[in-house]
């Protein structure tokens, strides 16, 4: 137990995997796909991997791989992550929302505006909304809504979005998604 705490707080992001595992596969190409590096253990070639394995049940982890350490406290493993993934490669643009948010509001608009017409998942009229939502805090949201991705990758906040929109990279993005055309 003492093993896999020192590992789960080695870097930022950390995952426990298995080499043949394609769920630890997708959750580590998940987080490369947003920008993160995180430190991948592949327990199956640790000679302690059987000591770590029963670890990550004691922890709660079913299944106990893929198992995602943030700032070395475990947040989950693939279910939820690959829910959201999925849904973020639906469209071109794709913005988890919430119905009461302005921002969220805002940022729909502003993508009307530049003629995208983007999936709009609102977070509080989705069936698993609470889960998706710690799974977008968990791949580094902050806040998690709205979150926008384009071409299946994570762009940011309303802040990130914002900014991209006034220095022109918004509008480029949206054409190389091809989810605008010019």
């Amino acid at each position: 137990m003492e093993r896999l705490s020192e590992l789960a707080k080695t870097k930022a992001a950390v995952i426990f995997a298995k080499s043949s595992c394609c769920m630890s596969h997708s959750i580590t190409t998940l987080f490369h796909d947003l920008g993160a590096n995180p430190a991948v253990y592949e327990i199956d070639r640790d000679p302690r991997g059987c000591e770590m394995e029963w670890a990550l049940q004691k922890l709660g982890c079913k299944p106990t791989i893929p198992a995602v350490f943030i700032g070395g406290k475990f947040v989950g493993s693939a279910k939820d992550m690959e829910r959201v993934s999925e849904l973020a490669r639906t469209k071109a643009a794709v913005i988890f929302a919430k119905s009461s948010c302005c921002m969220c509001h805002s940022i729909q608009s502003l993508f009307h505006d530049l003629g995208a017409s983007p999936a709009v998942y609102e977070l509080d009229h989705e069936a698993r909304g609470r889960e998706m939502e710690w799974a977008l805090q968990r791949l580094g949201c902050n806040p998690t809504v709205p979150a926008v991705f384009i071409g299946g990758k994570y762009v940011g906040s309303a802040r990130d979005v914002l900014g991209a929109h006034l220095n022109g990279s918004l509008k480029d993005m949206l054409i190389e998604a091809k989810a605008i055309w010019f």
